[in-house]
């Protein structure tokens, strides 16, 4: 019997191809990169034919370096980048490049669609916002100024979708890709009919719905010979990166919750039900799991602030890095692990991109507020590790309010290799902080869970807490999170004082 699963990670600058083992063991991986398109401001586009060359060289790539047969691989599963628009026709094949989850130019769709349904509505029906960022805007912008793409569209794929529609020829997405589209009731499980019938937009034109588990079709050959796969290997859905990645860090029961830090960074949970935000600060997604919902709020810039201030702040500890030969974030952590928490009273607003949850205003911007002579680079460098915890210390709070009760805190993503903002972490949220081995594989091992209880070879999602590691984990100190209990009112009134100036620079130009 065929025993290991390929899981295809398709992300935003590029697709891994992951191969582990029945056991959750990771065996190799490969990657190619992809590049993202920027035709306008706030437009961000990508090409279909990327994603297909990207999977079939890393496929090839991986079974050579790993040694493995593609008649050994018993199943292909994916992870992908959320809330895309790609338009295809009848054959599947792309009418223009597909719209990213990046891509904000549907600001006069998303207008249309409070004025049409409201926020309320959506809110309630989907578990999320009016936003550009969703793909019925995106529809709708096609819709609205190329008609004559629209006309020919079949169907509107993300990107997983369509590798699945060029690997089986089926147009199909999953519960959980499908609720990051403002066009999926989260409590039936269908198309938002009520909303769709509002902004006139067939159903028709959306894939067919899956759940993550379901064996979606078979490789066929022509798409095997290019790929270097087997024909005739199952393909199983798989879903959303954001929820697969929920699987991967063992996020698969209620009162479980994971924090993953890279660029941006967001808290979810697992939850029988939505978990509704009467400040709407928080949404929902599926989760994997078809009995599960995925409660999520993302920030912009976690790991974007630190990057931000290492490339123009960090120049001497990049250039101590370059000579030793190490991470130039480790100089910069050990430097400011020799600052006391609370930084001297320094205070950084984590805005660089305006901000999704908790504040959703898209004008917020970046700060440091309570400099003095006294302060040094260290200090600024622990003031953005505490400032996204603050931010993200928020989103926890919303969540909690509403009764999700979280008693521990799993941290993946590049971020979490970092033991100082791990501690930050559990010392500001007054919760453990467990590190799973994998950080920045959680969403292939997501994938592959699904995969491999698709065709049988792993029995439910509650393995997925076997197969997670963890490899360690940080308790709060008492004392900092004293500290930071004094100094995390003082964050959010400094966002809230400066609202209306972040209003005026925007009308400054």
């Amino acid at each position: 019997m065929r025993r290991l699963i390929l899981a295809h990670d398709l992300g935003t600058t590029g697709n891994k191809a992951t191969l582990f083992g029945e056991d959750g063991v990771l065996l190799a991986s490969a990657f190619a990169g992809y590049e993202t398109r920027y035709p306008a401001i706030n437009w961000a586009e990508q090409d279909p034919a990327d994603w297909w060359r990207a999977f079939c060289q890393s496929s090839r790539r991986l079974l050579e370096q790993a040694g493995v047969a593609p008649g050994e691989i018993g199943v292909v599963s994916f992870s992908g980048q959320m809330m895309g628009c790609l338009p295809v026709d009848a054959r599947g094949r792309p009418l223009r490049p597909s719209i990213i989850w990046a891509d904000q130019r549907a600001e006069g769709e998303a207008q249309l669609l409070r004025e049409r349904v409201g926020e309320e509505a959506v809110y309630r029906l989907t578990g999320h916002r009016i936003s550009p960022a969703y793909s019925l805007e995106k529809i709708l912008w096609v819709r609205d100024h190329e008609p004559e793409i629209f006309r020919q569209t079949h169907k509107v794929l993300h990107a997983k979708d369509y590798l699945i529609c060029r690997l089986t020829g089926d147009f199909v997405t999953d519960y959980s890709d499908a609720s990051g589209m403002n066009a999926f009731d989260l409590h039936s499980r269908t198309w938002a009919h009520q909303i769709l019938d509002a902004v006139g937009v067939s159903a028709e034109i959306l894939p067919a719905l899956r759940s993550s588990i379901d064996v979606v079709g078979e490789v066929r050959p022509e798409a095997a010979a290019e790929a270097g796969l087997s024909p005739g290997t199952p393909v199983v859905a798989g879903g959303g990166d954001g929820p697969c990645a929920a699987v991967g860090a063992g996020v698969v029961r209620q009162g479980t919750a994971y924090n993953y830090v890279g660029s941006s960074s967001w808290i979810a949970l697992a939850s029988p039900a939505p978990v509704e935000d009467p400040e709407r600060r928080t949404f929902n997604f599926h989760h994997l799991d078809p009995r599960m919902i995925m409660p999520t709020g993302t920030m912009q810039t976690a790991g974007g602030s630190y990057q931000w201030f290492r490339n123009q702040l960090g120049g001497l500890e990049a250039q101590e890095a370059r000579e030793r030969g190490v991470d130039p974030y480790e100089i910069l952590d050990r430097e400011a692990e020799a600052i006391p928490p609370g930084a001297g009273n320094l205070i950084y607003l984590p805005y660089l991109m305006g901000e999704r949850a908790p504040h959703w205003n898209p004008r917020a911007r970046g700060a440091f507020i309570g400099l003095t002579m006294t302060h040094t680079r260290a200090h600024m460098t622990r003031a953005v590790l505490e400032g996204v915890a603050f931010n993200l210390r928020i989103i926890l709070d919303a969540f909690q309010r509403q009764g999700a009760g979280i008693e521990q805190m799993r941290l993946i993503g590049g971020g979490a290799r970092g033991r100082l903002w791990r501690q930050i972490i559990a010392d500001v949220y007054g919760v453990p902080v467990l590190r799973p081995r994998y950080l920045e594989e959680a969403t292939s091992l997501g994938a592959a869970v699904a995969g491999g209880i698709g065709v049988g070879l792993i029995k439910d999602f509650s393995a997925a807490e076997q197969l997670v590691e963890i490899v360690e984990e940080q308790s709060p100190d008492p004392a900092a999170g004293g500290r930071y209990a004094d100094l995390y009112p003082v964050f959010c009134d400094a966002y809230t004082a400066l609202v209306p100036i972040f209003e005026r620079l925007a009308q400054a130009g």
